[in-house]
């Protein structure tokens, strides 16, 4: 028993970017670098991680989150299994604690987990012997989509520090926002958020962010501009008057990025809705999108966790 308990206090979580240090951040990020010419290669697959076991557990639906983990675990070598929630125990009622009691005994060296709740990651944690790496929890935290988000930049720029960082949309609902707030502070930068009001949470500036409700004001001399989309699904009442309303004074097409820096470029963690915050020739144009090297870099940056992590 003695020896059990020494080995939890040893399992290290990546439950949220307010969690990490600059250096914990800086790990994950160089660690990354070193998958990037890997998985542009030939040959993928290492095994780093053989004979671990990685289990996925989404509670919401994911394509671009789920299938990188699950990519990232099979090229280091770990057996990945992915829940089927929807054919689950888990819908005939049972609690995410039985859950974790259950996944437990099977003895997983690492937990992907996404949960509609926020903080369901960080109990999950208190209740296994393994690794948890938060997939997405609610409103709080996306740590991995920031992470690719700041390597994305990192490669694009050449830096963090110093630039200015639009993130536009609805603040009020993303968690991706929030992790982006945290990880883009402590890498130096600056950021704006810009948003109508009913979408921007009130102490939003005591995360050490300038607020914009004006897309011309909130753009100004900005590096990087990061559109989110609506989060319908954690709407409870009237938000908006229209989608078409908000895509007018809201949406980035080419003539609001003029008002940013001129070789501004443009992030989106997906899914995009097009016409309704981002316009589809800027979404799709080469030249200032990094939508598609976000994707691919995804799986860089989750490989890095689950090797840094699952030990």
């Amino acid at each position: 028993m003695a020896r059990s308990k020494a080995i939890k206090k040893q399992v290290k979580h990546l439950l949220g970017i307010q969690n990490l240090s600059v250096l914990e951040a800086k790990e994950i990020l160089k660690e990354s670098q070193n998958f990037i010419k890997l998985n542009r290669s030939g040959s993928k697959k290492l095994d780093v991680l053989r004979g671990k076991t990685q289990i996925n557990l989404f509670f919401e639906p994911s394509t671009r989150t789920q299938s990188s983990f699950d990519l990232a675990g099979k090229r280091l070598g770990a057996d990945v299994m992915s829940m089927n929630i929807v054919n689950s125990a888990i819908k005939k009622g049972e609690t995410l604690m039985d859950t974790a009691m259950t996944l437990n005994a099977m003895h997983p060296d690492l937990i992907v987990v996404r949960h509609q709740d926020s903080g369901a990651p960080n109990l999950l944690s208190q209740k296994v012997n393994c690794a948890v790496i938060n997939a997405g929890d609610g409103t709080r935290e996306h740590p991995t989509q920031a992470l690719l988000d700041a390597l994305t930049i990192i490669n694009s720029k050449g830096k963090i520090e110093g630039l200015r960082i639009a993130i536009c949309g609805d603040i009020k609902h993303s968690r991706v926002a929030r992790s982006n707030i945290y990880l883009m502070n402590m890498l130096g930068a600056e950021v704006n958020v810009i948003a109508p009001k009913t979408l921007m949470p009130d102490s939003i500036n005591q995360l050490g962010v300038k607020s914009f409700t004006s897309m011309k004001k909130g753009l100004e001399s900005c590096d990087i501009v990061m559109m989110l989309r609506l989060q319908n699904e954690r709407m409870q009442g009237s938000f908006l008057p229209s989608k078409r309303e908000y895509y007018e004074y809201f949406g980035l097409t080419p003539d609001k990025l003029k008002y940013a820096s001129k070789d501004a470029l443009i992030m989106h963690p997906g899914p995009m809705n097009r016409g309704v915050e981002i316009d589809t020739k800027l979404a799709d144009d080469i030249n200032v999108s990094l939508v598609k090297e976000q994707v691919e870099l995804g799986v860089a940056v989750r490989m890095a966790c689950l090797k840094l992590y699952c030990k």
